[in-house]
């Protein structure tokens, strides 16, 4: 896409003051919200507002609500990322240092409250999950997309319990669950073993980051765990990055809510996502998306009933469709 000189103006007026210029900078490296922003540039929540009102009207940025919270990220059209990136490139090495100074901070801050939480809640971690789904029908959806198998290589993102592995691992040559809290991975650990598993590896390991080969697993899953990161789009691009040709990611999170206690309670940061957003991060690491499956609830009076489950799959295209194609 081009721009006429009336838009390609607009879009440099908005980026050309030193406020909008470090939001840019900060959203380059993650979406974040309009307090987090307030916090970072030591700045007013309505003066933030301003501020992102006019990027978000130019373009250069995109606003989504989540819940009673607004999110804001850098837009996905590549004309605004081109004149982003050329513009940042050109800033001076040390500016915006304090601000990304300050948003390790902030970052650091919402790690350390996660990692205090799942340490915490580890021994109860399958029976706290329940309150909010039926596990039951979960499993037997996820087995019913995933296929009989068998498996060369699963990989289990944020593998918590391990019970995503002790449910396929049977279908696989061999499984690798990754997961930050040790406490969680020795649970894994003993919960493998009583499913007579051996061919299981269970690392210590970030999901943004996990340090294996591309293109290497053929089933890859991100069970309940996008709803807790700062940056679910680049998590999901680091799974689908593991998929093998003809292989399969499949995320299974929550469909969007309004229990902003959650947030509090249990450190989600991301009240749910819809079949658009998850379907879209797909399409742009190279996978194809599947039809969504939905959980509905299904008692109206308890908590956990109201919460709807989406399992989401994507396949990337195997050599011999490339070389067709």
């Amino acid at each position: 896409m081009t721009l006429s000189a009336d838009q390609t103006v607009e879009a440099l007026s908005a980026a050309g003051e030193p406020t909008r210029l470090r939001i840019l900078s900060l959203l380059a490296g993650e979406e974040l919200s309009v307090m987090e922003m307030s916090r970072i540039l030591n700045q007013s929540q309505p003066r933030v507002s301003r501020h992102l009102k006019l990027l978000t009207d130019s373009g250069l940025i995109e606003r989504f609500p989540d819940g009673a919270r607004v999110y804001y990220r850098l837009s996905h059209e590549g004309w605004a990322r081109r004149l982003i990136d050329t513009i940042l490139d050109l800033l001076a090495d040390d500016a915006g240092e304090a601000d990304h100074r300050q948003l390790d901070t902030v970052r650091e801050e919402r790690q350390a409250a996660a990692a205090s939480y799942f340490e915490r809640v580890a021994p109860e971690w399958d029976r706290l999950r329940s309150l909010y789904v039926s596990e039951s029908a979960v499993e037997a959806a996820l087995h019913s997309v995933v296929g009989p198998g068998p498996f060369e290589r699963v990989v289990d993102l944020g593998t918590g319990s391990g019970r995503m592995l002790t449910l396929v691992g049977k279908k696989a040559r061999m499984s690798i669950g990754l997961d930050l809290s040790q406490n969680m991975l020795n649970i894994a650990r003993a919960n493998v073993s009583r499913a007579g598993l051996d061919k299981v590896e269970l690392r210590h390991g970030d999901i943004f980051a996990t340090r294996l080969p591309g293109e290497s697993a053929d089933l890859v899953i991100v069970h309940q765990v996008l709803h807790y990161l700062a940056d679910p789009a680049a998590a999901l691009a680091e799974a689908a990055r593991l998929v093998a040709p003809g292989g399969r990611l499949v995320v299974i999170d929550f469909a969007p809510h309004q229990f902003e206690h959650l947030r509090d309670d249990h450190q989600h940061r991301r009240l749910g996502f819809s079949d658009t957003e998850i379907a879209g991060w797909m399409v742009e690491a190279g996978l194809t998306p599947l039809a969504p499956v939905a959980l509905p609830p299904e008692d109206h009076g308890a908590e956990r009933a109201r919460l709807t489950v989406t399992i989401w799959s994507a396949v990337r295209a195997s050599e011999a469709a490339r070389k067709t194609a």
